[in-house]
């Protein structure tokens, strides 16, 4: 992020503008949109800037810009379609202490000027750092659409309310508030009675919550998906939207984490397998612990929580403690990692059944039915395989697996750096060792890779990755 967006006050603040045409007229029509005091300098200004000049919303200087005109400006904005000039004024501004933007121009720009959804007080702002300007404006068409004229009504009425509603407990109790004013009461009161029957509404909804009971905790099991935040449901979505506490596995994607509610509280729950973890007991407790305190607790897991996922010790310490619960499936990685390879975990007339196995347990790497695992056309997914493979590869080939068998081991399985690895069981290891697995994996035995020149596999003795496809390419 090479520019930190912020809302600049600027009530009563100067803003100054050198130019007369075009650019200078796009510019002001949005500035006049604020509460600031503007200076307009230009030799010869377009009608328009005149006309507003005798309006008195803003002040027209007919003359080029001198050092000194930008004192005490918060912005500056140098739209005279000229670079020399442009670069005049600019350095004028700077000398005089004002925050510089000289329009199509993002290298000597000390600041950028967003793509507005205007619905005062409530204003989005979109910006793309100068890379993708009908990317802003597409946005922006969505958003228009998408958000009603009355959002601006509703904010500011509610914005005068404000203050009473700090009665209410901070956190929860007021986002409850708020969301009963902005999606149902205050909408249904400003079609039924206009902008006059807001304030009542307001007052009224107040003191019923206030005197509501104060709600107790709950907990959601969470399934975050393989790691793209496309492939979350739009359940978990919302649960990660409305959490107060979000206690998340190490395995969950970044980008997911993302999607948290800024003010939730962010707890780092993480296991690995052989590695540092937080016991089981202590994540119990957490949870526990939020959700007795009348928190909305997400416990967000990687993959789908009922596979591979402590789900009933979690739900067992939940119902002990008297909490409500309830479970948000997501998209295991297996189910990620064979669309991956473009293949299906079944098919008929090979196997009418699919075995999810973990790699170890509780007492170390996990046994299993290997000899029904070694039949020919079995499917087996494997998790948490990396440092068992060749426990996996040597329990299988002793009990008369097919060394041919093919195996395929998918890094990453739907993120943007996903890898896959195509190998047999006989070259398993040493193709893991080799391959220096630095992410989560999964290991499909007993399927290979579909059209594996044009789904970014390496061979088993290494190789390089498919070039990435342009922009066209990628939406064709």
């Amino acid at each position: 992020m090479k520019h930190f967006p912020i809302f600049l006050a600027v009530e009563g603040r100067r803003i100054v503008l050198s130019g007369g045409g075009d650019a200078a007229l796009a510019k002001l029509r949005l500035l006049m949109k604020t509460e600031a005091r503007l200076t307009v300098f230009a030799t010869d200004p377009a009608p328009d800037i005149r006309d507003w000049a005798a309006a008195g919303r803003l002040t027209l200087i007919e003359r080029a810009m001198q050092p000194g005109d930008a004192l005490c400006a918060a912005l500056f904005y140098g739209a005279d379609e000229d670079p020399a000039e442009d670069a005049r004024t600019a350095a004028i501004a700077h000398a005089d202490g004002a925050l510089v933007n000289i329009v199509d121009n993002l290298h000597d720009s000390q600041f950028i000027t967003p793509a507005i959804v205007d619905r005062d007080p409530v204003v989005v702002a979109i910006g793309t750092e100068g890379a993708a300007p009908v990317l802003a404006r597409a946005i922006k068409k969505d958003l228009e659409d998408r958000l009603p004229p009355v959002l601006g009504t509703l904010a500011r009425i509610g914005k005068a309310f404000r203050a009473r509603v700090e009665a209410l407990p901070f956190g929860a109790p007021r986002r409850a508030f708020w969301s009963d004013y902005y999606f149902a009461a205050g909408p249904r009161a400003l079609n039924t009675g206009g902008e006059g029957a807001l304030d009542d509404t307001l007052a009224t909804l107040l003191t019923d919550h206030l005197n509501a009971a104060p709600k107790p905790g709950r907990v959601e099991f969470v399934g975050a998906g393989p790691g793209d935040p496309e492939l979350l449901t739009l359940k978990a979505r919302r649960a990660l939207h409305e959490a107060d506490v979000v206690i998340h596995d190490r395995l969950v994607s970044a980008e997911i984490l993302e999607l948290v509610r800024r003010e939730a509280t962010l707890i780092d729950a993480g296991k690995e397998g052989f590695g540092k973890s937080m016991a089981q007991g202590d994540i119990d407790a957490l949870i526990v612990e939020h959700g007795t305190r009348g928190a909305h607790v997400v416990r967000l897991k990687s993959g789908d929580p009922t596979v591979f996922g402590r789900l009933d010790e979690e739900i067992e310490a939940v119902e002990a403690a008297g909490l409500a619960w309830s479970i948000v499936p997501g998209i295991t990685a297996a189910s990620a990692a064979v669309a991956g390879i473009g293949q299906s975990l079944t098919r008929r007339g090979r196997n009418a059944s699919v075995r999810f196995i973990t790699g170890h347990d509780t007492k170390g790497f996990a046994d299993h039915d290997w000899a029904t695992l070694a039949q020919p056309g079995e499917v087996a997914a494997i998790y948490m395989g990396k440092r068992s493979a060749r426990f996996f590869q040597g329990r299988l080939l002793m009990h008369g697996a097919d060394p041919a068998t093919p195996v395929t081991v998918i890094e990453n399985a739907s993120r943007p750096d996903q890898r896959v690895i195509a190998t047999t069981l006989s070259e398993l290891e040493p193709t893991l060792t080799r391959a220096a697995l630095t992410g989560p994996a999964l290991t499909l035995f007993g399927l290979a890779p579909r059209a594996a020149a044009k789904l970014n596999v390496l061979p088993d003795h290494g190789g390089e990755h498919e070039p990435e496809k342009s922009i066209q390419e990628a939406f064709a």
